[in-house]
């Protein structure tokens, strides 16, 4: 970060809404797809000679909207110029890319550690073919549709997820007692921690960061540290919505099933996927090591990006089996329960880079972007993960009626569509306060604590308790913000995507923090 200052004659300034001239300086990250004329508030340093606007960056224009009653010159604003460290986010990929080194070399050698080392070494490689997807998809996005760019980068980030699920889900084809539960533990583990911490991460650190320029620059008034999704992301919400309002009737039975379960939820996704590829490509904000892939020339960046894609996926792929017997022989070994470990430490490791993806957005004040692909990922688990659970179960040799549910994962089921329910109800403004934010982060972290302190015999009531409360409040954020229902569905589903991209969004109705 670098302070710009500005010699005598001394500037003053023109209050916020003074527009800069006829510029592009809509932020194509908050509020649009693509940059637009539509007037920015900004502001201006007057000299003797007249107006000079300050040329701005979109992150020094995220922090000026959201800071209002300023003392001082505008150069008193934290300015946040991209700056191409190469150095060191080319020593980030090489990092990712040795992490795979030990979990290939015993893939080749054909070795089998003991189960500790072998759960820390294959574990460590999926965290590492994790990163390298993660910034390979963020470099696609400068290829593809905006829309489809989010789409395609929330299945690769949930690539190592899927790989974990299905293997459980293969095994239980032949021993479904033991690994059919194993398989919903790591999908309804993934989806509470997305959001849960992931979530309320990017709205807490983004009002962190604005709360600091405004306090260290002297700044004073009004701070609005409201995370808000632009009108295209109401696509991601309606669809998460209807995914959601779906799944609530998966705990009603005993099976997860090709019909109706499978199909509606595959079809779900493909839907969401044709609507989102319409949308046309935007400048994406590209950071780190994906920053310095997306520098290289067109060819070597689609060759880089290829690379990098083709070898995540094959490290992970030859990793996850071995990462997943290592959980469960793990459990045993030290005593601790197996449903625990592949629930919480599985989604950590193989969701953690898109976790730190979405902060880095966040600290950027990106927060469209970070936010957007958090709630795509969420989109990608309730359709397409767990639809193609019942037909990796059937390939496997499995019952053609479906996944069995035993009583705890139909539970777990219930839980984790409850607070999915919640999660949406707050989006429904699209929009998040800090309030909002700890409210997900602390009923997440309160039912995980809960879960394992309480003896064995109440837990179910723990569960299911949560689980009452989380609609309780969804209820009541639907009725908060009953206004911005329909046009959200309206938006999501039935209005041309073009308009969305072009159209001003609709001013949310949350609560400010």
């Amino acid at each position: 970060m670098e302070d710009l200052g500005v010699d005598a004659p001394a500037p003053r300034l023109v209050a916020p809404g003074a527009t800069h001239r006829n510029q592009l300086l809509a932020d194509p990250g908050e509020g649009s797809i693509g940059p637009t004329t539509v007037p920015t508030p900004v502001f201006q340093v007057v000299g003797p000679e007249g107006p000079e606007p300050e040329p701005y960056d979109p992150g020094t224009l995220r922090a000026t909207r959201r800071i209002a009653g300023s003392d001082g010159p505008p150069h008193h604003l934290e300015r946040e110029h991209p700056v191409t460290h190469r150095k060191g986010n080319l020593v980030a990929i090489v990092v990712a890319a040795a992490a795979t080194g030990p979990a290939l070399a015993l893939r080749i050698s054909d070795t089998h550690p003991a189960p500790v080392l072998g759960s820390f070494v294959f574990g460590l490689a999926v965290v590492g073919a994790a990163f390298l997807l993660a910034w390979g998809a963020e470099a696609l996005e400068l290829d593809v549709s905006k829309g489809l760019a989010l789409a395609v980068l929330a299945l690769i980030a949930v690539l190592p997820e899927y790989a974990v699920d299905f293997t459980f889900a293969y095994k239980a084809g032949d021993n479904p007692d033991k690994f059919a539960p194993l398989a919903l533990a790591n999908m309804t583990g993934g989806n509470r921690l997305l959001i849960g911490v992931g979530w309320s991460l990017v709205v807490l650190l983004a009002a962190w960061k604005i709360r600091r320029i405004a306090r260290e620059r002297g700044y004073s008034g009004e701070v609005d540290t409201e995370v808000h999704l632009s009108r295209p992301h109401s696509i991601e919400i309606a669809f998460l919505a209807v995914a959601t309002l779906y799944s609530l009737s998966l705990p009603l039975r005993h099976r997860l099933t090709l019909f109706p379960d499978a199909v509606i939820l595959v079809a779900l996704f493909l839907l969401y996927l044709v609507r989102v590829s319409r949308a046309p490509a935007g400048e994406p904000h590209l950071v780190g090591p994906a920053q310095l892939i997306g520098s290289l020339s067109v060819s070597r960046r689609r060759m880089t990006v290829a690379a990098m894609l083709i070898f995540a996926a094959v490290i992970i792929v030859l990793s996850a089996e071995p990462f997943a017997e290592g959980l469960v022989e793990s459990g045993s070994e030290l005593g601790i329960d197996e449903f625990l470990l592949v629930q919480w430490l599985a989604p950590l490791a193989s969701e953690s880079p898109e976790l730190v993806v979405a902060c880095l957005f966040a600290l950027r004040l990106n927060t469209n972007a970070g936010l957007g692909t958090l709630v795509s990922s969420k989109v990608n688990q309730w359709t397409l993960l767990v639809g193609s659970l019942p037909i990796v179960f059937l390939i496997a040799g499995g019952s053609s009626a479906g996944l069995p549910l035993d009583d705890l994962q139909r539970e777990e089921l219930f839980l984790t569509a409850a607070q999915s329910v919640f999660a949406v109800a707050v989006l429904m403004s699209r929009s998040i306060d800090v309030r909002e934010a700890l409210g997900l982060f602390f009923l997440f972290i309160s039912q995980f604590i809960l879960g394992g302190v309480l003896p064995e015999d109440i837990r179910q009531y723990e569960r299911i308790g949560v689980a009452i409360l989380y609609l309780v409040l969804a209820f009541w954020m639907i009725l908060r913000q009953r206004s911005s229902v329909v046009p959200m569905f309206r938006d999501g589903i039935r209005t041309p995507v073009h308009q969305l991209s072009h159209e001003e969004p609709t001013p949310s109705s949350g609560t400010p923090a």
